[in-house]
């Protein structure tokens, strides 16, 4: 019966929207202004009406309607926690050892003593150049300085007898003095052809093979390397210059090695470079298993900033306003039915990291920050919150 009678209803509305369409098609053929404009007229006033009625009846839905359907977001309390900022950057390895070998003397590569990759202590003997007859001239001399050395101490001798003339005895310790002089300069000559290791280290590199001529301080004859006293040399932007202090704590990590590592920063410049308005900093690495070369890449982390007390919210729900004013919305009257008031906050943001920012300013420790549909609600709206997460 129900079934026959809502048959009946569309019916009876089917058939009168169909006749109205019909009246209102004939009084547009009609062309004739005044009715039509009379239709119109009458089609707004049952509009109007119908939208009062409708407007009580939400109404009437909305205060007997018991589940209501409120927008639904996710919420976090404010936490006070210890927050870690670290300015990330990167560098290049050095080492304060790392030399390239001249010649002091011109003339032959006589003999190389040592090979690539092979280990020397400070003072080994590296390699040596063709004297050119020096070792010769320093034997002659050597036996001109045992006869004046000879002849000077048999004047002296005589001298304090009283025997011979005085200056017989000061021409024979000038001629002693001054052989002795040509002997010590014609050995330093000499030790020049002698090629020593200045340090302790590596041979990383042969760069002039044995039986080349080479030229003094214009010819490289090897590269001597320590692994052992290394650092990393960065650039860090003048911004930090009062926060990057020697002492900072330093995590290093080589991505091709895939090792990291801690230390400290050791040396802060006092220069500021005009160019690209950055100053250098020092880091000493410790390199026990050698891995660790020269001008290989290092992506470092510098603890900048540390707050004891700090409130970190997610950087995603944070948004802001024409005037650059940053804000984010709390959840406030906050009832049994976990429904609450959107109100909005403008808040003041620190130092950013891992996807959270501190708040300065603008937030307690009690409030309940909205989280997931953050985005989507506005001032004053109300919402149901799904539940409370930990801001972790």
């Amino acid at each position: 019966m129900k079934n026959i009678f809502l048959l009946l209803t569309l019916a009876i509305l089917a058939i009168s929207c169909a006749n109205d369409s019909k009246s209102i098609t004939s009084i547009i053929e009609s062309k004739d202004l005044k009715k039509i404009r009379k239709q119109r007229n009458e089609l707004v006033s049952e509009q109007t009406a119908i939208i009062k009625k409708l407007k009580i009846i939400d109404e009437a839905i909305s205060s007997l309607d018991t589940i209501k359907k409120y927008p639904l977001v996710t919420a976090f309390q404010v936490k006070v926690t210890d927050f870690n900022h670290f300015l990330e950057l990167q560098g290049s390895v050095a080492t304060k050892q790392n030399l390239i070998l001249y010649p002091e003397f011109s003339g032959l590569l006589k003999k190389l003593f040592v090979k690539e990759g092979q280990k020397v202590v400070k003072g080994q003997l590296l390699a040596t150049i063709d004297d050119a007859g020096l070792s010769q001239q320093l034997a002659q001399m050597e036996v001109q300085l045992s006869l004046a050395k000879t002849t000077f101490d048999r004047q002296e001798r005589l001298w304090k007898q009283k025997i011979g003339s005085e200056i017989e005895f000061l021409q024979a310790k000038a001629a002693y003095e001054g052989q002795e002089n040509a002997v010590t300069q014609m050995k330093s000559q000499l030790e020049k052809t002698s090629v020593r290791a200045p340090f302790s280290g590596v041979i990383d590199d042969i760069i002039t093979e044995q039986g080349t001529v080479v030229g003094a301080g214009a010819s490289q004859l090897l590269r001597i390397v320590n692994l052992d006293n290394m650092y990393i040399e960065v650039e860090v932007p003048e911004v930090y210059l009062s926060s990057i202090v020697p002492g900072k704590n330093v995590e290093v990590y080589f991505p091709v090695l895939g090792e990291t590592l801690n230390t400290k920063v050791d040396q802060a410049s006092n220069f500021i470079n005009p160019s690209n308005r950055t100053f250098k900093i020092t880091i000493p690495i410790k390199n026990k298993e050698k891995l660790i070369k020269p001008n290989l890449t290092a992506k470092i982390k510098i603890n900048d900033y540390t707050s004891e007390r700090a409130i970190l919210i997610p950087q995603s729900i944070i948004s802001e306003n024409s005037l650059g004013e940053q804000y984010i919305f709390i959840a406030d009257n906050i009832n049994k039915d976990n429904e609450a008031i959107v109100k909005k906050m403008i808040v003041k943001t620190g130092k950013n990291q891992g996807g959270f920012v501190e708040i300065l300013q603008g937030l307690a420790s009690n409030n309940i920050i909205i989280n997931e549909g953050a985005r989507n609600v506005k001032d004053g709206q109300s919402v149901r919150i799904l539940n409370v997460e930990n801001n972790e």
